[in-house]
């Protein structure tokens, strides 16, 4: 079984285990056994040693469960377009960056990633600061099991209307949906995804486009991107609950960029996104790792990440002089509906650090997504290199993840 780095959300206790030592929760059970065998249905009997089997049938009756992925930013220099180039065929693959957490998106029932550029078809791929990235990028991103894309971000118009246009055809070409940029007036809705009979809603938003406004019309600009306006953002909350959605997510683009801290506008608007119904605050843009949050409200306890930092990038290091531009992280929130009281909660959030590896093997540049707990455990001669620096990533991202601060803010 894959450790992970988990938060109960049975409690607000932090616990913070030693590097290497087991991380995994079980949920603990009242069940205790019953001094006389007892039938269940179809005249099955269950005795002491069949103890959990009626609690489990009972679950499966009245329960549903569901798992969110999410991650951060998604971006793509020059280096990593130049790295992804295969000279034989003329064409990218961006495949082999995702190898080592493929299991893990895969096994979400929805997976979801701030992309970070566009891809426009006409023009010549670049880099910083105004993106354009091979579409290819979207092949691999899909592959690797993603669902939803956030597109609201502030490099979302760095190629105009027509950026924007054939970044979201894109998506949709290889099977994933976007949220916060849009087509058409028509497309500006809210998201509804079901699984397993729980419906989850999901919202996207930035904080601004780099000054690139005026690259569409005042009319375009108001359906085409979503723009942080607090009186908009409580709207499409109430919405999303009006049209019985059981949870709702919301992405949104904010902060300042490498500061690990949570600004003070941050927590301010993460607050009010909860107070207006909002379950899961999912954020994006400071390119490093920042703080975590469960607030409770009503009863419910809700979750506030304020930067998942970067999932893939060419920031690092010896490109910018702050390694925790190479730190991620992937979050992994468990959803579970009582089918019967028809109540949603969140009952489990297990963070799953990672890192960027960046090699050179030959004449080649690579670049891999590496969760560190498994590299660390292979204990493979390939990373031997590397092991002080994963070390050091792992304990850095789960220390600003659960500090006790921003867990006691709000409670």
């Amino acid at each position: 079984m894959k450790k992970k780095y988990f938060v109960p959300m049975l409690s607000l206790v932090i616990f913070v285990f030693a590097l290497g030592l087991t991380r995994h929760l079980a949920i603990p059970v009242d069940n205790e056994p019953n001094e006389e065998a007892t039938y269940i249905e179809e005249n099955l009997l269950v005795n002491k040693d069949d103890e959990h089997l009626e609690t489990e049938l009972e679950d499966k009756e009245t329960l549903a469960k569901a798992k969110l992925l999410a991650v951060g930013d998604l971006m793509f220099h020059m280096p990593q377009n130049r790295a992804a180039y295969d000279n034989g065929e003329n064409t990218y693959d961006y495949a082999p960056f995702f190898k080592h957490v493929k299991p893990y998106i895969e096994n979400a029932d929805i997976a979801i990633g701030n992309f970070e550029t566009v891809t426009r078809a006409d023009r010549e791929y670049s880099g910083f600061p105004r993106f354009n990235t091979p579409k290819e990028t979207l092949s691999a991103i899909g592959d690797a099991g993603f669902d939803i894309l956030s597109t609201a971000n502030n490099h979302c118009l760095d190629q105009g209307k027509k950026g924007i246009i054939d970044t979201i055809d894109s998506i949709h070409q290889y099977s994933m949906i976007n949220i916060g940029t849009y087509k058409n007036r028509d497309d500006n809705q809210i998201l509804v995804k079901e699984i397993n009979n729980i419906k989850i809603g999901f919202l996207s938003y930035t904080y601004g486009l780099n000054g690139l406004d005026s690259l569409l019309t005042e009319e375009e600009l108001s359906y085409m991107i979503n723009l942080i306006d607090e009186g908009r953002i409580k709207l499409d909350i109430e919405n999303a609950r009006e049209i019985g959605t059981d949870l709702v997510v919301v992405s949104i683009h904010w902060g300042n960029e490498y500061q690990r801290k949570a600004h003070v506008s941050q927590i301010d608007l993460g607050e009010k996104i909860i107070d207006w119904g909002g379950d899961i605050v999912l954020g994006s843009h400071p390119h490093v790792i920042q703080g975590s949050q469960i607030v409770e409200r009503d009863g419910k306890e809700k979750f506030i990440i304020y930067s998942l930092g970067n999932f893939i990038s060419n920031q690092r290091q010896d490109t910018m002089g702050n390694s925790y531009t190479e730190d991620g992280l992937m979050v992994e929130i468990e959803i579970e509906k009582d089918l019967i009281k028809s109540e949603t909660a969140i009952k489990d959030i297990h963070f799953i650090p990672t890192w960027v590896y960046k090699y050179r093997e030959g004449n080649k540049v690579n670049y891999e997504i590496l969760p560190i707990e498994d590299i660390l455990e292979e204990n493979s001669s390939t990373y031997t290199s590397i092991i002080r620096r994963l070390e050091k990533s792992y304990e850095d991202t789960i220390e600003k993840v659960t500090e006790n601060s921003l867990y006691s803010e709000l409670n």
